[in-house]
């Protein structure tokens, strides 16, 4: 009875030690990142960061549904930029877009974390860019899939020896 004790103790710190790991993942090197920063984290700026988004959406849909690879969504992204620059000058007179290299912060996102770094992007920074941000990866085309799994439950991992402990709580 002493080594099922045993076991179970140790199978139950196991499986805690691995339900509360993060999973750290890397962005294929061939990613082009997509990221809005609003002036600040009021909700008025917060609403104008999602109105560009949603305003920007028509263009990064035809940029996605055009592009087969990271190059044509470089060209397909620098055809665009004045389109880009008029959807959000609109809204927004104060603004900044770079496209290149720029650093993202960590991003945890369904249990994921991002690591923080220097990612390939297109970064628009809205007034003072001192608010919270929307990010997404326009290549390989993840950016609008967001918006189609609204209605989605998140992905759920399981550990086996810790469902068979939990029955037993």
């Amino acid at each position: 009875m002493k080594k099922v004790i045993i076991f179970l103790f140790i199978v139950t710190i196991i499986g805690l030690l691995i339900s509360n790991k993060q999973e750290k993942i890397t962005i294929p090197l061939d990613a082009i990142r997509f990221r809005i920063i609003a002036n600040s984290s009021n909700f008025e700026d917060q609403e104008e960061k999602i109105e560009i988004k949603k305003d920007l959406e028509p263009i990064l849909e035809s940029i996605l549904s055009k592009s087969t690879s990271i190059e044509e969504t470089r060209t397909l992204v620098n055809e665009n930029m004045q389109d880009i620059e008029k959807i959000i000058s609109q809204k927004e007179e104060n603004y900044s877009i770079n496209f290149g290299k720029n650093y993202f912060p960590e991003k945890v996102y369904y249990d994921v974390t991002y690591p923080a770094g220097e990612y390939e992007s297109l970064v628009i920074t809205l007034g003072d860019g001192l608010g919270e941000n929307w990010w997404c990866v326009l290549f390989p085309p993840l950016c609008l899939l967001e918006a189609e799994e609204e209605n989605i439950d998140k992905v759920e991992y399981k550990l086996f020896a810790k469902e068979i402990i939990e029955k037993f709580r």
